[in-house]
């Protein structure tokens, strides 16, 4: 981390405040995954075209997430099956600014993500209040049906674009955890650009392109069930995982 803080500190800063134009809670998702060993050099090739957020003069964030999910994993398996709607249930806590939020995160038949939320004042282990009322007005699910099942804790870089409306969030530090087991992943890069709208002028894309790293879809949550509750179908993401893990070795 020692030589990636030199760099980091290369970055010109951004608030919390001033990204409040840059939200994109409704945008389109590119995924790139990658081994820590060639984060260095990938930092510094960023640095002309993004500016860093900074909070509290801290840029290496740290996250906890809480995901929900039924007794049969219903959100998972629709992510497995590659449904055109598809939701993410969670609470989000971010640690160096002590924000919490309750988040339902929605993937549309356009496939657009997009993200409610309303402020917390802690992760909580049920849907509940003010939660379950946002769960009921955004989706089709019944508060009733969840329980948490995944723990996921890791690093994020959030940078914006200097010149468009993008963002791109890079996690490190991947790890998850369930009532039985603990998996870490500290080799492991995950990368995703969040755009207003499809631009294959992203510097960051061509970044990806030019080292040969490509594109790539399986969110964390998933990777973590799999890891985590082997009994669960998971033979379309069977070669994923393996790419992962080759990743992550």
């Amino acid at each position: 981390m020692h030589d990636l803080n030199a760099i980091l500190k290369n970055f010109d800063p951004i608030s919390l405040n001033e990204m409040e134009g840059v939200k994109l809670m409704d945008r389109l998702d590119a995924k790139f995954t990658f081994r820590s060993e060639q984060l260095p050099a990938i930092l510094q090739a960023m640095v002309p075209h993004y500016r860093m957020l900074e909070v509290e003069g801290v840029r290496a964030n740290r996250y906890e997430t809480l995901y929900f999910d039924t007794d049969d994993f219903a959100l998972f398996a629709t992510h497995h099956s590659g449904k055109f709607i598809r939701y993410k249930v969670r609470f989000r806590r971010y640690v160096d600014s002590d924000l919490c939020f309750f988040e339902v995160k929605a993937k549309n038949n356009k496939g657009r993500t997009i993200k409610q939320r309303i402020q917390r004042e802690a992760i909580l282990r049920a849907v509940e209040g003010e939660a379950e009322e946002l769960l009921q007005r955004e989706t089709p699910l019944s508060a009733r049906e969840f329980k948490p099942v995944l723990w996921v804790h890791f690093t994020r870089f959030t940078f914006v674009s200097k010149t468009t409306a993008e963002r791109v969030t890079i996690d490190l530090n991947l790890a998850y955890e369930s009532k039985a087991a603990r998996v870490d992943f500290p080799k492991l890069v995950i990368a995703e650009v969040k755009q207003d709208k499809s631009s294959l002028a992203s510097p960051f894309i061509r970044l990806m392109r030019e080292r040969r790293i490509w594109q790539g879809s399986m969110s964390k949550y998933c990777f973590g069930i799999v890891n985590l509750y082997p009994r669960v179908k998971m033979n379309l993401f069977k070669e994923r995982v393996k790419q992962l893990k080759l990743l992550a070795a």
